[in-house]
């Protein structure tokens, strides 16, 4: 008779669990993975998983809600604390970038795959969306400062989409030939700001001009 698990118990395995999917669903890719695969890397019984998960769709769902936590918890950090707002998304633009790079099975998982159904894990659901809002929390904030002009919730995702190609180009190898990054990375960032600065942010840095 299989003893009666613990709030304790049940999160410790849950947390190993999504540990293990989350390299070997990056590794191997989520079709060649199964809940058998799964319980080999973790030495149990096949059906152990199911105590926990009704099936692989919500270990799944579980691993990316994880990794979209730990993402926004590394984002919502570093912003923190930070009146300037031009520090403030300079500090979540590198956080962004560190997370990427030292941790590529969540990122791959959380930005790279498209689940099925993924509205109906409402946990999934919830870290995804405060993902998100750390990606145009801080441009909403230079809008407000008059640093930029435009749609928060636009920009933060244009902004997203230039540094997710250069993240992924990173992450497969691409770019080990060239200026490199950093170098890539400071001249992206030059000319998508540059665009979306407001006038009289232009005007204020103008030579000649007293800094603010």
């Amino acid at each position: 008779m299989a003893r009666t698990l613990s709030l304790e118990d049940i999160a410790s395995f849950r947390s190993r669990l999504c540990a293990a999917a989350e390299r070997l669903f990056a590794t191997h890719g989520v079709e060649a993975v199964g809940i058998r695969q799964l319980a080999q890397e973790l030495g149990c019984s096949p059906m152990t998983p199911y105590r926990y998960f009704r099936d692989k769709d919500e270990i799944l769902a579980a691993t990316r809600a994880a990794a979209f936590d730990r993402f926004a918890t590394a984002l919502e950090t570093a912003g923190a604390g930070r009146a300037d707002p031009g520090a403030r998304s300079n500090a979540v633009g590198a956080a962004y970038i560190r997370f990427a790079l030292g941790e590529p099975n969540a990122y791959r998982l959380m930005f790279d795959l498209a689940q099925p159904r993924e509205e109906s894990f409402p946990e999934l659901a919830r870290a995804a969306a405060r993902a998100r809002r750390t990606m145009t929390d801080h441009v909403e904030a230079l809008i407000s400062a008059g640093v930029l002009e435009g749609d928060p919730v636009l920009l933060g995702h244009a902004f997203w989409a230039a540094i997710h190609g250069l993240v992924s180009l990173q992450l497969a190898g691409k770019l080990d030939a060239g200026p490199g990054f950093q170098a890539i990375h400071r001249e992206l960032w030059r000319l998508l700001t540059r665009g979306v600065t407001s006038s009289a942010s232009q005007r204020a840095h103008q030579p000649g001009r007293a800094e603010a």
